[in-house]
Formats: C-alpha cells, sequence, structure tokens
C-alpha cells in the first residue's frame, strides 16, 4: 500500500504550498466564530452568570486541552518523514501511536477531573452562581476529551499527508454542527449552559467520528504490524519529540502569561489596550499558520526521503508565501487597525491606549514570522530539542529584556520585550537551520 496523499517526489510547486495552506487558513478563520456563537447564544438568556460561566468553563477545558497539543506538531513531523520515506505502514502507526496516547492522556483527565476542577476554581474563583453553572458545563463536556486530544492526533497526520482540505471539512462540520446545536438546546429547548455544553459535546463526537472515516484506509486492518506499532526505536523517538515540543509550548505560553500580569501592571486602561491589540496577534498566526504547516509536511517528506535539496526549496517557497502573508497583514493593520480597535471597544479612553501602541501591532507580522516558519520547518525535520533549547534560551532573553525596559519605557518596553522574544527565536533558529539539511542527508 501506497502512503496517502501525492507523491513526496511530487513537484514543489507554488500551487502545492497553497492546497497545504489555503484550507488551514480557511479553517482557522472558523475557530473564532463559534466562540461568538457560543457566548452570543447563552448571552440571549438575559443574564451575566451563563455567559460568565461558558466562558471560565471553556478557558479551563481549553488549558487542560493545550498540554497535549504537542500531540499535533509531533504527529505532522513524524508522519511526514515516514511519508518521504514512503513507509506506508509507518505513516499507519504513527497515527495509531498518537491516538493510544490520546486515549489515555483523555482517561487520565477524566478520571482525575475532580481535582483538577478544583484547582482551577482555587486559581481563577469565581462567584458561587457561575462556580455552579461553570461546573455543570464542565463535567458535560470533559466526557469529550477523547474526541478533542484524538483530533489532535488526525489534525497532526492530516497535514503530514496534504489532507489539509480534509482538515477545513472536519473544522466546518464541527462548527457548523456546534452552532446549530447550540441554537436549538438553548434557544428552542431552553437547556441553558448544559445545552451548550451537550452540543459542543456531540459535535466533537461528530468531529472524530468523521476524522476516523477521512483516516479509514491507514487505519484498517492489515495497514501494519503489531511489531511496527510497538518499535522500540519509533517509540523513543515519538516521546523525545512530543516531549521536547511541550517544554517549549510551556515556555511560550509562559512569555505570554507573563506579558499579560506585566500589562496589569501597567493600569486597567493599558491591560485592557493591550488584550486588545493581542487580538492583532492571534489573527497574524491564524492567517500564517497555514504557509508553516505547509513547511512541515513539506520539509518533513524531504528530510524523509534523504533529499537535503528538496528541504531547501521547500523551506526556502514557504517561507517566501509566509513573508508575503505578513507583509499584507502589516499593511492592512496599519491602514484598518484604529477601525478593529473601535469595533472592539466603544471606551474612548481604551481606544486612544490600544492606537498609542498600535505600531507594534503593524511591525509583530513583519518581525514574527521568520520565527514561525522556523517552527514549521523544524518540525518537519523533528529537530524539536533545537526548538526547545532556542525557545528557552529566547525566553530568558524576553525576561531580561522585560526587566530593563519596562522601568524605562513602560508598556512600549513591554511591546519591545516581546518583539525580541520573536528576534531572538528566530535568529537562534536561523543558526541552527543547517542541522535541517544534514538531517535529510542521514
Amino acid at each position: 500500500m501506497s502512503p496517502p496523499g501525492p507523491s513526496p517526489e511530487a513537484p514543489l510547486s507554488h500551487r502545492r504550498i497553497l492546497k497545504i495552506a489555503a484550507p488551514i487558513v480557511l479553517s482557522n478563520a472558523t475557530v473564532p466564530l463559534l466562540g461568538l456563537v457560543d457566548t452570543g447564544t447563552v448571552g440571549q438568556l438575559g443574564a451575566a452568570a451563563p455567559i460568565g460561566a461558558v466562558g471560565v468553563g471553556a478557558v479551563i477545558l481549553s488549558a487542560l486541552y493545550w498540554v497535549f497539543g504537542f500531540l499535533r506538531m509531533g504527529t505532522t513531523g513524524l508522519v511526514a518523514q515516514a511519508a518521504g520515506e514512503a513507509d506506508a505502514a509507518e505513516v499507519s502507526a504513527g497515527l495509531w501511536r498518537a491516538l493510544i496516547v490520546a486515549f489515555l492522556a483523555a482517561m487520565a483527565l477524566i478520571a482525575l477531573q475532580g481535582p483538577l476542577f478544583w484547582a482551577a476554581f482555587r486559581l481563577a474563583p469565581a462567584s458561587p452562581e457561575v462556580e455552579a453553572l461553570a461546573r455543570d458545563y464542565l463535567t458535560i463536556r470533559i466526557w469529550g476529551a477523547p474526541a478533542t486530544i484524538s483530533l489532535y492526533a488526525f489534525t497532526g497526520w492530516l497535514i503530514a499527508v496534504e489532507r489539509t482540505r480534509a482538515v477545513l471539512a472536519l473544522q466546518l462540520v464541527m462548527n457548523g454542527m456546534n452552532v446549530a446545536l447550540d441554537l436549538w438546546f438553548v434557544l428552542g429547548l431552553g437547556l441553558g449552559v448544559k445545552g451548550v455544553a451537550v452540543a459542543t459535546l456531540l459535535s466533537e463526537i461528530s468531529g472524530l467520528a468523521l476524522a476516523f472515516w477521512l483516516a479509514r484506509a491507514a487505519l484498517r486492518p492489515g495497514a501494519m504490524r503489531l511489531a511496527t506499532l510497538l518499535d522500540r526505536a519509533r517509540l523513543g523517538q515519538m516521546a523525545r519529540v512530543n516531549t521536547d515540543i511541550m517544554i517549549r509550548s510551556v515556555a511560550l505560553q509562559g512569555a505570554f502569561t507573563a506579558f499579560t500580569f506585566l500589562g496589569a501592571g501597567q493600569g486597567d486602561r493599558t491591560l485592557a489596550a493591550n488584550q486588545i491589540l493581542l487580538q492583532f496577534l492571534s489573527i497574524t498566526a491564524y492567517a500564517l499558520d497555514g504557509f508553516a504547516f505547509a513547511a512541515e509536511s513539506l520539509v518533513g517528506q524531504a528530510v524523509g526521503a534523504r533529499a537535503p535539496a528538496r528541504a531547501r526549496r521547500a523551506a526556502i517557497a514557504t517561507s517566501q508565501w509566509g513573508a508575503g502573508g505578513a507583509l499584507l497583514l502589516a499593511a492592512l493593520f496599519a491602514l484598518a487597525g484604529p477601525a478593529i480597535i473601535d469595533a472592539m471597544t466603544p471606551a474612548p479612553e481604551i481606544r486612544d491606549t490600544a492606537r498609542l501602541y498600535l505600531p507594534w501591532l503593524v511591525a509583530a507580522p513583519v518581525i514574527g514570522v521568520a520565527s514561525w516558519m522556523f517552527d514549521g520547518i523544524f518540525i518537519g525535520a523533528t529537530l524539536t530539542r533545537e526548538m526547545r533549547n532556542t525557545m528557552l534560551a529566547s525566553v530568558a532573553l524576553y525576561a531580561a529584556l522585560a526587566a530593563a525596559l519596562i522601568p524605562l519605557f513602560g508598556n512600549h518596553g513591554l511591546w519591545a520585550a516581546l518583539m525580541g522574544l520573536n528576534i531572538a527565536r528566530a535568529a537562534t533558529m536561523a543558526a541552527l537551520y543547517p542541522r535541517a539539511e544534514a538531517k535529510a542527508r542521514r
């Protein structure tokens, strides 16, 4: 059986890159819509507590599930390399291993839900009414953990084999179903917060069923042998890759959490302005993810095929698209940034403060694109130890810059430190990039 997806030796054209990237960009565009619908639907109940409960519950689950996000990136890199080797059995085994880890992680979350939710509410206390409603929400949605975490694995696998239109189909089916069920359960049946939770749970289960169908060729009996699945070297490689990615991701999340806390020290108005401006960074990440994911798939396949020249072409071509996207975003933020800010808040003082720091967000896509593209290249080449180490060094520099610049320049110093983080990430990974091509020679 041949590996799924196009031949790794197919011409590396710009059309091929866009075929991978465009569905991811469209898929990401649906993500904010779902949160808006959840909030807007429960908001029709006319009370603050249900809105707060859904918000708090969603944040708690997102934080718990985020820990296992390494399954998406790790699966993409390892499976893309197997596809490059034309090893169909390993392409299948890579997905099965990730699904087994996802199932075990989900079972652990379900078993430990009591103490986990207790700890979450101690860290972020809410009113008794909000906490009670949020617990109702959480005790329903936690049963979707096997689906949600498994979908990280499926998404990573589909990206690796260049089936990103299937990723888009998953998002459209899940989000469309969630929206329809939200409206029915909350507004039609009057189920309130529990209705929102059940709607999301059913959409997650439906998405998992569709993912199994989309990957059915790799999951069918006979696609691989048990010995392949349990290969000790492959299991060790998977453990190392995923551990490195998890440490790297925790460090990055810590930097953004610190940014929020340090912004709070500048006053409520500045804190609010920073939260609005961080949405510009989210837009940038969603828009450029497609090209980084294309790099993961194409560089990974080239490394698996032992083709260093092809790995270089993949890295350069995908980065060209990423740079073009960054320039377009910078122009968009420069021209439409004030209008976007006005749409997000009616408060004149917050609008004025956000505009004061908007130039940092105009520069952010151009400054950050190299670090995001190198992330994709390094994931494809499974240079995850290098990703981990460069991230730790960059976060240390970020902390030093924040400590030095904030007392001198206030919130401008904080934004400068964040830009410094991305510059440091790009510079350190650029210095180590030759290892990606070297790995393709082995």
